[in-house]
């Protein structure tokens, strides 16, 4: 097996700020992408094709909800934990990380938080092992950054709730076996439900064709008068909140990974400029090959130590919803920037498949859209700063 080269850059010693279970946990998951990942991600990429079966090597290595305590399935880690390996899934694709992400923070963690005590123990060790897949149904066609007007319905029948409506680009939509799914009652309050695969109405329409996350699963959940038995209503929650707090969680997350991905492309331009001849030397000697570099590594750093800052914040349950939007912004924007800059280290070769770049810059497209645009994180930025509010 060919020994993957990366070497993660650490030009602050942000290392020194991680405990040994941390950088356990991060050697761990960094030799299974390397091992598993790696290997198969540029043809799963080229053929719009999602890996399936690394959900199952995923769960046994605990990558899934690895905060839910030990008593449900999960792990018991810090949310620093969390984001290492989201960091490592990233660096492995965009795609695998998703995956993650919704199963941990979209998934299990509403069905943790805001779940009965029966349903936490029949869903989220299932989830946990990756025994079981899930989706999270908040986005839908006609409301996106606006989810509070959405128009997906709950009536309640008696012994069961109707639901019908449409949510869009939804992660894991086709493979998954529950969606943890937001509608409106008939008083207009935002409520959650947990869907299983096979109540009759419910299909999920794969989206193909994409540009960006290939080597990832999306599409639609479509309710056509979907019975829903009332035990599925998550009974803890009502709101907006409900859906917002399981994305901050995941934005939490998207920001680390993001970091993953930029680190990835520093680190393949990096060695790419010394060994590329140009003109006698290899272009690592020349002054503009240098400031990219120079730059890059400045950024990746920033980013390194706010996702460790935030993480300590959110181990004490300190970190604000604002904290969360500017670290996705930030993060995301960052890796976008490296992956293009990286990408004309290259030159021609960039855009191949011998090389992540430009996978990581396609798919960087849609992370830096969704769970909040970049826009719309800049507005919560200054909506926190100012007291206005600025969406409406």
């Amino acid at each position: 097996m060919t020994v993957n080269p990366f070497i993660a850059p650490d030009y602050f010693f942000v290392d020194e700020l991680l405990t040994d279970e941390h950088k356990i946990i991060r050697s761990s998951i960094r030799d299974w992408v390397n091992r598993s990942v790696k290997p198969v991600i540029e043809e799963a990429n080229q053929k719009h094709e999602f890996p399936l079966h690394l959900i199952k090597e995923m769960g046994e290595l605990g990558i899934f909800g690895p905060y839910i305590p030990v008593e449900y399935g999960g792990a018991g880690l810090d949310q620093i934990s969390y984001g290492i390996i989201m960091a490592e899934l990233e660096r492995g694709d965009s795609g695998i990380r998703s995956a993650a992400s919704v199963q941990s923070s979209l998934v299990m963690y509403p069905i943790f938080t805001f779940g009965s005590e029966e349903q936490r123990k029949k869903f989220l060790p299932l989830l946990a092992k990756g025994e079981i897949v899930g989706a999270f149904g908040l986005t839908e066609p006609d409301h996106g950054s606006d989810p509070a007007n959405m128009e997906t319905k709950i009536k309640d029948n008696g012994d069961f709730y109707l639901l019908n409506g449409t949510k869009m680009w939804i992660t894991n939509s086709s493979i998954a076996d529950i969606a943890v799914v937001w509608a409106k009652d008939e008083q207009g309050i935002i409520r959650g439900l947990i869907v299983e695969k096979g109540m009759e109405g419910f299909t999920a329409p794969e989206i193909l064709g994409k540009w960006s996350l290939r080597a990832s699963v999306t599409g639609e959940l479509v309710f056509d008068n979907v019975k829903v038995p009332k035990g599925n209503l998550l009974p803890n929650i009502k709101g907006l909140k409900g859906p917002l707090k399981c994305l901050n969680s995941a934005r939490y997350g998207i920001a680390w990974g993001a970091l993953g991905a930029a680190m990835d492309c520093y680190d393949a331009a990096l060695r790419y400029s010394k060994e590329r001849i140009q003109f006698n030397k290899p272009i690592a000697a020349f002054q503009l090959t240098q400031k990219k570099l120079a730059e890059m590594l400045t950024e990746v750093t920033k980013a390194q130590l706010l996702a460790w800052r935030l993480g300590t914040l959110k181990n004490k349950d300190k970190a604000t919803p604002a904290q969360i939007s500017m670290l996705k912004r930030n993060n995301v924007k960052m890796a976008l920037d490296v992956a293009r800059e990286s990408r004309q280290i290259l030159g021609a070769m960039g855009i191949t498949g011998d090389y992540p770049i430009m996978r990581h810059l396609m798919n960087l497209e849609s992370v830096i859209t969704y769970e909040g645009t970049h826009d719309i994180h800049l507005l919560i930025t200054g909506m926190d700063i100012t007291g206005e509010n600025a969406f409406y």
